[in-house]
This record gives C-alpha cells, sequence and structure tokens, in this order.
C-alpha cells in the first residue's frame, strides 16, 4: 500500500468527490478594489477646467455683444441705458462665477454690497450709479478674458486625461491656481470701501440687537420694580384714606408704611437711571463717574483716568459702561483681592484696562458677558482683549476711537453743572 503526502490528496469530501474542492474556491474572496486615483477635490478642479470653455465663451459672447452695442449707441439716449442693464447681468455672472469657484474650488468668496438705492434720486441718478458701478466692470473685464484662458484650460486638461494622467493633479492644480487668482482679483470685493461697507452693515445690526436689548431690561425693571411698588403703595394709601376716620391710628400706621414704600421706589429709580446714564458721568465727566463706580464694587479699586480733555458723550459712555460690566465680574466671579482701571488717550484712540489678581479663567467664548462686550466695542470699531491665564492675573485691555466732544454737548455740560453749583 502506497501512503499519498497531502499534497497529493484531492481536495473534497469524505466520498473523494470534487464538491469539497467548488465549496473551497467559493470561500475565497477577492480583495476589494482600491479607492479610485484622484481625491474629490482634484476631480471638482477637473470638471471646472472642463467647464471654462462652455462658461467662457458664454460669457464672452454676452459680454461682448452688450458691451459693443451699449458703447455704440452711446451718443444716443438708448446707449447709457443698454450699458448700465449690461452691468446689471455682468453683475450677475459675477455672482455665478463665485458660486462656481465657492463650490468646485474651495475658495472663501464674500459677496459685494448692492448697488446703493435711493429713492429720490430720479431716474438720471440710478443710471449713472449703476454706470459707474466698479463691480460691474470688473465682473466685465473678467468675461472679457476669460475666454483665452478657457480654451487653454480646457485643451490642457482634456490632452492630460489620456496622455499625462499621473501629473494630471499637479497640472490641475496649478491651472486652478490661476483660476483663483482672477476669481480673487476681479470677483472678490477688494476695494477698502466694499468691505467696509460690510462691517458697517454688521455693526448696524450689533447696535440694533443691543439697544433693543436695553430697551427690554428698562422695560423689564421698570415693571418689576418701580411701578410694581407704586401700585403697592396707591393701594396702601387708598386704604389708610378709608380708615381715617374709623381708625386713626391704624391709618397713620399705614401711612407710615406707604412713606417706607416711596423711598424705595425712589431708590429703585436713582438705581434705574444710573444704570441707563448716570448723573455724575454728565456733571464731571469719567474720571469722577469711574471713582463712585469703583467705591460700590465689592473688591478695592485703584482709578487713574489721564485724559487732557472730555470725549464725545457716546464714547464717554461707552467707557463707562465697559468699566462697570467689568467691575460687576471682578466682584462676581474673580475672587479678586485687589483691582486697577486705567483709562489714558494714545492720539485718536481711547484706552481701558482694567486687571485684577484673581483666579483667572475669563474668556470671551460660549457667549458670555465678555462677548456681548466685544460686540458693543466692535460695533463703534473698537477693540476688546481679554488675557486672563488660568490662576490669573487678569489683564482686560479695550480701545475706543476717539472722537472730540461737540462746543454744543461741552457748553451743556458745563451749564448743567452751574446750575447744580
Amino acid at each position: 500500500m502506497t501512503s499519498s503526502s497531502p499534497a497529493d490528496r484531492p481536495v473534497g469530501g469524505p466520498d473523494g468527490g470534487g464538491h469539497g474542492g467548488v465549496r473551497g474556491r467559493a470561500d475565497e474572496r477577492l480583495p476589494r478594489p482600491p479607492a479610485f486615483a484622484f481625491p474629490p477635490q482634484t476631480w471638482k478642479e477637473i470638471a471646472y477646467l472642463l467647464a471654462n470653455l462652455l462658461v467662457g465663451i458664454v460669457c464672452f459672447v454676452f459680454t461682448l455683444v452688450w458691451l459693443a452695442v451699449g458703447l455704440g449707441l452711446a451718443v444716443t439716449v438708448v446707449g447709457l441705458p443698454l450699458l448700465a442693464l449690461g452691468l446689471r447681468f455682468s453683475r450677475l455672472l459675477g455672482r455665478l462665477e463665485r458660486n462656481r469657484a465657492r463650490a468646485l474650488l474651495s475658495v472663501r468668496i464674500d459677496e459685494p454690497s448692492p448697488l446703493p438705492y435711493h429713492p429720490d434720486s430720479g431716474f438720471l441718478g440710478r443710471l449713472w450709479t449703476s454706470l459707474r458701478d466698479p463691480v460691474g466692470w470688473r465682473a466685465t473685464l473678467y468675461a472679457l478674458i476669460r475666454l483665452p484662458w478657457s480654451v487653454v484650460t480646457f485643451a490642457i486638461t482634456l490632452t492630460s486625461l489620456f496622455a499625462a494622467w499621473p501629473v494630471l493633479p499637479w497640472i490641475a492644480r496649478g491651472l486652478t491656481h490661476v483660476d483663483r487668482a482672477m476669481v480673487r482679483g476681479l470677483l472678490f470685493p477688494s476695494d477698502e470701501l466694499e468691505r467696509r461697507i460690510a462691517e458697517l452693515e454688521s455693526d448696524r445690526g450689533t447696535v440694533v440687537d443691543t439697544a433693543a436689548a436695553d430697551l427690554r431690561r428698562i422695560e423689564r425693571d421698570l415693571h418689576d420694580g418701580a411701578q410694581a411698588r407704586l401700585v403697592a403703595l396707591a393701594m396702601g394709601l387708598g386704604l389708610a384714606k378709608e380708615k381715617l376716620e374709623e381708625d386713626p391710628e391704624a391709618a397713620a400706621k399705614m401711612v407710615d408704611e406707604a412713606h417706607g414704600e416711596v423711598k424705595l421706589a425712589l431708590q429703585e429709580l436713582r438705581d434705574l437711571a444710573r444704570g441707563i446714564h448716570p448723573a455724575i458721568l454728565t456733571d464731571r465727566g469719567l474720571g469722577p463717574a469711574l471713582s463712585a463706580l469703583s467705591a460700590r464694587c465689592t473688591v478695592p479699586v485703584k482709578v487713574a483716568v489721564e485724559l487732557p480733555e472730555r470725549p464725545a458723550p457716546a464714547i464717554e459712555g461707552i467707557a463707562y459702561f465697559t468699566v462697570s460690566e467689568l467691575l460687576q465680574n471682578i466682584s462676581k466671579h474673580s475672587g479678586a483681592r485687589t483691582a486697577e482701571v486705567d483709562v489714558w488717550r494714545t492720539e485718536d484712540r481711547l484706552l481701558i484696562q482694567v486687571r485684577d489678581d484673581g483666579r483667572g479663567g475669563a474668556s470671551t467664548d460660549g457667549g458670555t458677558g465678555l462677548a456681548g462686550l466685544a460686540e458693543r466695542l466692535g460695533s463703534v470699531d473698537g477693540l476688546f482683549v481679554v488675557d486672563s491665564p488660568s490662576g490669573g492675573p487678569t489683564a482686560v485691555t479695550a480701545e475706543l476711537p476717539w472722537r472730540h466732544r461737540t462746543g454744543s454737548a461741552a457748553g451743556a455740560a458745563v451749564a448743567r453743572s452751574r446750575r447744580r453749583a
């Protein structure tokens, strides 16, 4: 009898058939195919380059037609409105190109501000505004110079798809860098005026929200504090009037209680008025107002105000309430033993620095009160910087634009001071 090695034995079941071998081959798993050679961003860039030809032809033909017709008829009445209408359509084409670059090239592009509209400017005013629109003219130039570049990028990309596949990602990246530069240079709101308009629109929203919040706070304080106390006072005096003849002693007691309610109501009204705008700030300026403010803080505060003159009332008020909220944070959250407030002027800026030796960890993140202060200062072109490492100390620096106090405001303040004297 001859024995066979395991390598010579047939693959199969006990019956020696080949079914086991078939089952063994069926259990073998093919390896998963590798992912496609290029990442998604490369395919987006390739798609952008291939679409350049069609987009470039459409934009070039459209722009050339309205520009030629408008300039040819500029000597007539019809030419200028055609130019204005063409510039508006160029704005629309620029928006479409920004969206395409944002989606395929991952370029973050802000939208330019819309054309200003003044109802009382009339037809000629609106026509002149459209004709001198820099965004529309830049989009027109972009459409005219894009066609030759679109032909080049389409030809290179299509050829590389078949003849230079291994280096196609580098070719696509290099070509799209030129496209990104063209989009940023001609379709981006690059001039300072455009950026300034966008900043002012954002700041206006912050100012409106802040004013609405202050009005709601004042209404709530009046309704829940002084108004409720005055209502109770009126009811108490009404009951005292009824008991005046029947029980004079009880009526006198009720009048005494009403007198106490009047004092509390007056104190709440003073606190509310101080929260709106303190009289000492109006009459004597930022230095005495901050000194009075620091006296109410639970932490000893050293105040140093070095200002050659008083700033505008709006800037003065913002500076006062900024220091007020920072001192409240020190009293409630810092655990500090001492604090300092310094206010000075450097050229055309008013600087405020509030320091304390507390536990630190203050931040403008998470929707805290410091974040609200940063938004308020930003709405008037100010800056707000917090340096508060864990364990302390904390230094908060606020910067405001210096605005001179007008003669009428200064004269009114002096007149009020004289009347009080």
